[in-house]
């Protein structure tokens, strides 16, 4: 049987925090990783705080298999995600030189100035390895169990494509829907039942409203395809026995 590999996102920014981003890349990155076989278990949103990136990055690289991190890579005074993650390995960090030629010559190609703001990005705690990145050349990098991505999801996403072949996989999460025209305060003492019964599967109870029409989404995850088809089909028996015709998927 597979084995179960976790992971962690941290999104790290007070551009987050303070809603004037709007963050798209935990869901690129938790769809992609659980299509290699690696759950999120873990998301959180911190501050561009140095004792604050330190102590998180600590704590959730020894609880996940990987931790994926998003923002803070940059060229300005706030960028401190690779000297606060160089802090918390206890390594010392400084330029790269791959890093600095790489970025030195798309400078020269594209006719900007490698300013001493711009060379902060080819800076790597020591012992680290790059990230590539395609699109603005700034690279991201690995320390141990580490990922540290650009914010910007263009930049995130080509760098998280190119890691594939660097992460090891388990056990794939799955998923089915069952959907009916139903209260959920209505099923969910069975719900609730068929979740003691069923463990190893997670049942969430979604409402929804679509004008007047009301009903529930049932979703059920686990890693064993077998079992979810069994746990789907009960969940499809229960609504009909309080009269509701359900459908597979998401409401129409």
């Amino acid at each position: 049987m597979p084995k179960t590999v976790t992971a962690c996102v941290l999104l790290i920014g007070d551009e987050i925090l303070s809603g004037r981003t709007r963050d798209s890349n935990l869901a690129y990155i938790a769809n992609h990783l659980n299509k290699i076989g690696i759950q999120v278990r873990e998301a959180r949103v911190i501050p561009d705080v140095e004792e604050t990136i330190v102590a998180v990055i600590n704590e959730v690289r020894a609880r996940y298999d990987y931790v994926f991190t998003t923002g803070g890579i940059g060229p300005t005074h706030d960028d401190i995600t690779a000297d606060a993650v160089a802090k918390a390995f206890g390594v010392p960090i400084g330029h790269h030189p791959e890093a600095v030629k790489i970025l030195g010559d798309h400078y020269k190609a594209t006719g900007g100035e490698f300013t001493a703001a711009r060379m902060r990005m080819a800076r790597l705690p020591e012992g680290a390895t790059m990230i590539e990145n395609p699109l603005s050349k700034a690279p991201g990098f690995q320390i141990g169990n580490v990922f540290v991505m650009a914010g910007v999801p263009m930049v995130m996403q080509v760098m998280l494509d190119s890691l594939t072949g660097r992460l090891e996989g388990g056990a794939t999460m799955q998923s089915r829907t069952v959907t009916g025209q139903i209260g959920e305060g209505t099923i969910a003492e069975k719900l609730g039942e068929l979740q003691a019964k069923h463990p190893d599967v997670g049942i969430g109870s979604y409402p929804y409203y679509r004008g007047r029409t009301f009903g529930t989404s049932i979703v059920m995850r686990a890693t064993d395809s077998t079992e979810l088809e069994r746990v789907a089909a009960e969940v499809a028996a229960l609504m009909r026995e309080f009269g509701v015709e359900p459908q597979t998927g998401e409401p129409a």
